[in-house]
This record gives C-alpha cells, structure tokens and sequence, in this order.
C-alpha cells in the first residue's frame, strides 16, 4: 500500500487545494462547472418556484396535496420513460448542440408557465422540462472526462460538481427564493406571492438561455469528436440494444448498478420512513430536521473522505465496501434506542453512501469508454430514480404491516415498530446487494480485502521507512529498462538519495541459470523459480533501502515476474496456469508489496505490437492490462507518453514523477546499495 508521507517525507500525493486549482485551470472545464453551477441552482429554485406555484393555483389541504405531489411525479416520470433514449442520444450526437437545444427549450417553457397561468400547463410544462434535463445531464457528464487532461483528474472533477449541485446550489437557490419573496412584499401589488413565484421563473428561464449561449460560443470542445462519432455509430434502436448488452456483459458495470440499486433502496427507506422513526424516538417535526442535516453531512463528509480513501484503496474495491458499510449502518439506525445514537448512525449512513456516490460516478468517467458512457450515465440516472420512487411507493405500506410494540431491554422501554423493522431487513439487504457488487466488481480477488480496508482506514503503513518505490511499467522491455536507468540518474542529480535494485539486469542471469541448473522445463516451475528470484531481491535491496528512506527505482516491478522472465509467454501454452494463480504468486513473493508510483509508458498499440510472433502479441496484452490498472488506481500511476526520442520520453518522465515526489528534504544521506 502507499505510505503515507512523515515529515520530511517525499509527498505522494497533492492537497486537495492543488488538485481542485489543477482542475478549474482547465478553461473548457471551468466554464462547464460554472454552468453546471447556474443550471443547478435553476433546478433547485424551480422546484421551489413550481411547488409555490402549484399551491397557489388551487384551493384547499387536498388539492393542495395533490397539486404538489404532481410536480414531483412529473419530475421522476420522464427518467423512468425516457432515460436510455436520452443516453442514446448523447453517444449518438454531437453533445454541445445536443445541450444547447435543450436549454433553449427550457428557457421558453419556463417563461411559458407564468404567460399560461394554469394548472394543467404547469404540469405539462414540468414534464416536458424534465424531458429537456434529462438530456442535458448525460451529455453534459459524458463530456467531463474529455475535457480534463488526466484520468486521475476525474474524481475531483466528480467532487466539483457535487459540491455545487447538492451543496451551493441548494444554498444558493433558497436565498435567491427567499430573497425575491421578501422583496414582492414590499411592492404594492395585488398578489405578491405569486408575483414573485413568475419573477422565478422568468430569472430561471434567463438562466438556461445564457448557459446555451455559453456552452455554444465559450466551450466548443463538449463537441469533441462528434463527427466520428456520428459516422460511427449506428442507429437508436441499435445503440439501446448494445447499451443494454455492455451493462449485463460488463462485471464493472453490472457490479456498479447492482450496487446503486441497493444503496439508493437503502436511501429511499430512509427518506420514507423518516417521519415516523422521529416520532418513535420520542421527537416530532424538529427531530425529523435534525436527522435530515445528518444525513447531509455525513454525505458531504463521505464525499470529502472518498479521495483520500482512495488513494489507499482501489475504487472497484471502496465502492462495494462503502455499498455494505452503509447497509450496516442502517441496521444500527434501526436498533438506535436514543435520538443522539440515531444522529451518530445516520451520518455514518449518509457518509458511506457519499463515498459510494462518488466513487460509482469516478468509475464512470475513468473506466467506461466516451462511445457508451452516455448511456451508461443515463442508464445509472434512470435506475437511481426509479429504485428511489419504487422505495418510497412501498415503504408506507410496509411499514403499516407491522404493528407497534414496546419490550424491555436492560430495564429500559425500547419501542419496536414498522420503520425499525423496514430499516433492519433494508440494512442488511443493502449490505448483501453491496457484497455482489463488490464481487463482481473486484479485479483483485487473489487479494484479501481485510489488509487494505486496515491500510485505508489508519494513517500509518506496514513500512518502517519513508521510502518511496517508483515502478517504470510498459512493454516493451528494452524501453522500460532505458527509461528507468535515466529516472534514476536525473533523481540523483536532483539530490535524491536513489537505489536501483538491478540496474545491470543480473535478475534474469539469475533466473537463467536458476532454470538451465535445475533443468526446469515446466512453466509452472519457472514461475516458481521467477518469484524466488523476485522475493530474494525485495528482501535483500528493495526493503532495505525504503526503510532508509530511499527513491528505489525499478524496472517494470508488475510485469517483470511474468512477462520479463518469459513465464507469460509459456503460459501459452500451458491452460493450468491463469493469471489469477501467478498474480498471487507475485503478491506472495513480494510480501505484498506495491510500488507508490508507477509510471506508465504509453504508447499507440501499432508501436507495441510492432515485435514479431509472441513477444509481440505478450507486449500487447500486458499493455492493455497495464492501461485497465492505471485506470482503476489513477492516483498511482504517472502516465507518460511513450512516443517519441528516448530523451524527450524521460523528460516527460522526470517532469510526472517529480510532480509527485516534490523536492528533496536533504540531498545526501546513507542508502544501501544495490549488489547482485
């Protein structure tokens, strides 16, 4: 696992300052966070708007009732009707022009409602601006990653955006609605209210014509390669039928909605039974508000958390993991005997739920291809809010099955009733649903999960030092080999303290002789010989020097036991062996041990796959599997463009990797050296 940094230490990893500076300057980026800005402030002060309006034009408690609960099905029901359409479309074409027409049309319906004045057009208006969000949102995110400059840039980009639509913009909203209440009654009108209800939506309406004018003339890369993908893609009905197939045939994928549906399911069984636990622990309305604020904060907390968390844990493990912590954590909300236990056990629920939220978007933009992430975006959208109205639809009923009544726990009266009930089986369903999740999600299965959930949660590491191992990964050898060589010399110029365990390659020599001495034919047996060969050098160098507090620069630390020593190559021809047994072999060889920094060298598949007969086809596969690891665990990798004089790729090199390291405590101090 990463170590995390001691004073003096090399520091891995940036502030959270630096990487959201980093990200907003990205100009194409920043303008389409400030009009995620406005757009989600238009959301929310609509909602308030349109719900103020509905009660003004009826009369009495029940119409009343009726006329707000419209809004908020007019809102959910377009997602559930038209989500994979509107994914579809964003795959299909071009997403700047695809945004910008549907906030034009937002901005003529919401200045239609006021000029209509009724209640049927206000709904119908309602229904058709959910149509145009519903749009607008997967282009919008499938955008992002294109936008940013790494992948690793992904999750603060997710963070951003959270922040400002379910945090300032919520803010924002209320006090621009309460701001334009206050100031309607100073005027001399009629109706203020209701004045002040069309003020709304006209400023609303406002809003999204000048986000359409700023998507369309500021930020012209949203459009990126839509006349390829135009060109390329098929038809609706097609895209819809390979979307569906991606989600059931894809584990990432599949794993990431089975977990969403349980963790949104949890959601709604809170939400719907909220009311009536306060009421059972004794409060009214205001223990209802106060555990309603815990369940925001323990989401804006967990959303914090989730980066951190994941720099010590890789997402496809943190997501599932956070999925059952939040399904525990509703269990002890429904066994909660005392309003202060409840607060404590809500927040834990809300915060586990926001590393999961964040980490489930992260995956997203990071893993899943620009050609489907539209519909996948949609897809995950629809899911959430049908799971959300499906939970909310049939908790009251659930909850009036059970009857209420009191037993005695330890001398004290504890109140047993339907929401207890609904909250304990919604708990550990949700705890269940997370551990598929997790399994189907897992790339790492060789790997138990206890160690690095324990590596995450505490501050310190196994190491004794504050060494940093940097991995130099790609294919082919030659390259990686050259490249680490001359990282290392420029990190001793820079006055680090450097060790290279093997820098004149005698591990394969060794390895060479282990097999040709032994007679060793089998593959199975040059593994084995591979991993003694590998064990006796982190032992003997590689560990030594990190408790020293050492740069130890080595030559494709990943690969190297199956692919540099030819083991992969003869797996070819070997079925008994798979990568799961010689991953683990490799784990076990190295005590676990896992390079900081890994620098990936990049390059076109053409270039790779440019060796001829086997090599060729091994470099490719252990390059696409390089590329799928950076992807899952962004925040180790430094990812450096291959192409190019080998001068100007360890430049790029040296530039990545000092960015992360920083600069040096001391320039000389006694490190072990390398021998062989």
């Amino acid at each position: 696992m990463a170590a995390v940094p001691e004073p003096g230490a090399p520091q891995l990893s940036a502030p959270t300052s630096h990487r959201v500076r980093s990200v907003l300057a990205i100009p194409p980026f920043r303008r389409l966070w400030l009009v995620t800005a406005v757009s989600a402030t238009g959301d929310w002060l609509s909602l308030l708007a349109l719900s103020a309006l509905a009660t003004q034009l009826t009369t009495g408690y029940q119409a009343q009732s009726f006329a707000l609960g419209g809004v908020v099905a007019t809102k959910l029901l377009p997602a559930l009707v038209l989500g994979p359409l509107a994914g579809a479309l964003a795959d299909k074409f071009d997403r700047r022009h695809l945004m910008v027409i549907c906030d034009v049309c937002r901005f003529g319906l919401f200045v239609s409602i006021p000029l209509v004045g009724s209640l049927w057009w206000l709904f119908v208006a309602t229904f058709l601006i959910e149509i145009c969000a519903l749009f607008w949102i997967p282009a919008k995110d499938a955008s992002v990653p294109n936008l940013l400059r790494r992948p690793d840039q992904v999750e603060t980009a997710n963070q951003l955006a959270l922040v400002m639509t379910y945090g300032v913009a919520v803010i924002t909203a209320s006090g621009l609605f309460t701001l334009l209440s206050s100031a309607g009654k100073l005027l001399a009108v009629p109706d203020p209210e209701l004045l002040t209800v069309h003020i709304a939506l006209i400023c609303n309406g406002s809003a999204y014509l000048l986000t359409a004018a700023t998507v369309w003339f500021r930020i012209p890369e949203i459009s990126g390669r839509a006349q390829e993908r135009r060109a390329a893609a098929p038809g609706i009905v097609t895209l819809l039928r390979d979307g569906a197939r991606f989600v059931v045939g894809t584990p990432l994928v599949r794993g990431l909605v089975t977990g969403i549906v349980g963790a949104f399911a949890a959601g709604g069984i809170v939400i719907g039974s909220a009311t009536l636990y306060a009421a059972s622990l004794g409060g009214g309305n205001a223990a209802y508000g106060v555990l309603f604020v815990a369940v925001f904060v323990g989401l804006a907390c967990g959303m914090g958390a989730a980066p951190r968390l994941a720099r010590r844990l890789p997402h496809n493990r943190l997501f599932g993991a956070a999925i059952v912590a939040a399904g525990l954590a509703l269990v002890l909300v429904a066994v909660a005997p005392h309003l202060f236990f409840a607060l404590g056990a809500v927040a834990l629920v809300g915060g586990f739920a926001g590393i999961a939220f964040l980490t489930g978007l992260t995956i997203i933009g990071a893993q899943v291809a620009d050609e489907v992430r539209g519909r996948i975006v949609a897809f995950v959208q629809s899911i959430v809010r049908l799971t959300l109205l499906g939970s909310l639809a049939v908790v009251p009923l659930l909850v009036g099955l059970v009857s209420a009544r009191t037993v005695e726990v330890f001398g004290y009266p504890f109140l047993i009733d339907g929401t207890r009930v609904v909250m304990l089986a919604g708990g550990l369903v949700a705890a269940f649903v997370g551990s598929l999740a997790y399994r189907q999600m897992d790339d790492r299965r060789v790997e138990p999960l206890l160690p690095d959930l324990l590596a995450a949660l505490r501050r310190g590491d196994r190491r004794r030092g504050s060494g940093v191992l940097v991995a130099v990964e790609g294919a082919p050898t030659v390259d990686t080999a050259v490249q680490a060589a001359r990282l290392a010399a420029r990190l001793r110029e820079a006055g680090h303290v450097v060790v290279e365990p093997d820098p004149s390659g005698r591990d394969h020599e060794r390895w060479t002789a282990a097999t040709r001495e032994a007679e060793l034919s089998g593959a199975r047996a040059k593994a084995l010989a591979a991993a003694a060969v590998r064990a006796d050098l982190v032992e003997r160098v590689i560990r030594p020097a990190l408790d020293a507090g050492a740069i130890v620069v080595v030559d494709r630390f990943v690969a190297s036991p199956l692919v540099q020593y030819g083991v992969a190559a003869d797996r070819m021809h070997d079925a008994s062996l798979d990568d799961g047994e010689l991953e683990n072999l490799a784990a076990w060889a190295t005590g676990r041990l896992r390079p900081d920094v890994s620098v990936l060298l990049d390059r076109a598949p053409d270039a790779v796959d440019s060796s001829p007969g086997v090599a060729g086809a091994e470099h490719v596969r252990v390059q696409r599997l390089l590329t799928r690891m950076a992807a899952a665990e962004p925040h180790r990798y430094v990812v450096v463009d291959a192409d190019g004089t080998p001068g100007d790729v360890a430049a790029r090199v040296f530039d990545g990797v000092s960015a992360v390291l920083g600069a040096p405590e001391h320039a000389q101090q006694t490190a072990p050296t390398s021998t062989s």
